[in-house]
């Protein structure tokens, strides 16, 4: 099991944090929605990891269920910068460690400011990437909290202000 454990199951551990973590390799599971329906969880309760930029040349990260979309406005506010923009794909394993599709809020290159949408504390625990394609992690906000920071926010286009 331990050369199946992913840098981001290394530091939850490093941290003494209880997690579950989920394999669904050799699927077609390409969106979040398609990989939360292969390990039969609610889409609501399965976050994607994405990072923007703004124009002062910082970084943000911003967790948003996987079916959601993220509201630059709400995202931009959450962080207090007049706007951010999605980071281009090829920008994304230099600045971060990590390949799209496989990108982690825990043990980033860097970490930067992270918000996490409000919605996530609706559930005991949330599930997210391990840091690699095929492998996702899940824990409850307190022990995330115990390994990065992160705001709770509303940043999806469908949520309320």
């Amino acid at each position: 099991m331990e050369k199946d454990k992913t840098n981001v199951m290394r530091i939850a551990d490093s941290h003494k944090i209880k997690y579950n973590h989920y394999c669904y390799k050799n699927t077609d599971a390409i969106s979040g929605v398609d990989v939360a329906k292969v390990l039969n969880q609610k889409p609501a309760q399965v976050f994607k990891t994405l990072v923007t930029s703004a124009r002062t040349n910082e970084y943000y990260v911003f967790m948003i269920p996987v079916a959601e979309e993220l509201d630059l406005k709400k995202a931009a506010k959450s962080v207090n910068v007049k706007s951010v923009e999605m980071i281009k794909q090829k920008d994304l394993l230099p600045l971060t460690g990590y390949i799209h599709g496989g990108c982690s809020p825990i043990g980033m290159k860097k970490q930067f400011k992270t918000v996490i949408d409000i919605t996530a504390k609706n559930f005991d625990t949330i599930i997210f990437s391990a840091g690699k394609i095929g492998y996702q992690i899940e824990m409850s906000l307190d022990d995330l909290s115990k390994i990065i920071k992160f705001d709770l926010y509303n940043i999806t286009k469908s949520g309320e202000f």
